[in-house]
């Protein structure tokens, strides 16, 4: 019998990926340092950052975040969102040369009711998807296999976004 151990899976579940350090909002803390790789963070555009997501649903799992606080599409100027979709669009190029998916997902949900697990702070997804990347540990154990080290990703699509 083989055994699958996902031990980082505990911090999600506990919900210590969800605050700050400081208590505060963790989407609004991440980017304080700018690029790095201990936190993820890819790229830090001047209103949105780009960084990997800590819980991945898949190898190359982004997520582009507005630097400022709002929950919502409503509480940004058309200049952050303009720079939100023109980070998604880079994102997409850069995920296909490094990871040649199928396909993608983009996202953005807002509020718990719609699946935001920080609710309080807009971010948007993007996700490669394969043909054939839904298993059965996925359907039937609500479990996914990222085959990829985070690091390992975040060293792959580093040298892609430091052109931004």
């Amino acid at each position: 019998m083989e055994h699958l151990f996902a031990p980082w899976r505990m911090r999600y579940l506990r919900g210590e990926s969800r605050t700050a350090s400081n208590g505060g909002c963790l989407l609004c803390e991440i980017p304080e340092k700018g690029v790095s790789r201990d936190r993820l963070v890819l790229h830090r555009g001047s209103l949105c950052y780009v960084v990997m997501n800590a819980f991945p649903y898949t190898s190359g799992h982004l997520m582009v975040v507005p630097i400022a606080h709002g929950a919502s599409l409503s509480d940004y100027p058309t200049d952050t969102l303009c720079e939100m979709t023109k980070l998604l669009k880079e994102c997409e190029g850069i995920i296909q040369k490094v990871y040649q998916p199928g396909g993608f997902n983009m996202g953005i949900n807002v509020g718990h009711a719609a699946g935001a697990g920080i609710a309080g702070h807009l971010h948007s997804h993007i996700l490669p998807r394969w043909e054939g990347d839904t298993n059965f540990l996925t359907t039937v154990h609500e479990t996914r296999v990222v085959p990829e080290d985070l690091r390992e990703s975040y060293d792959r699509l580093l040298p892609f976004f430091q052109h931004l």
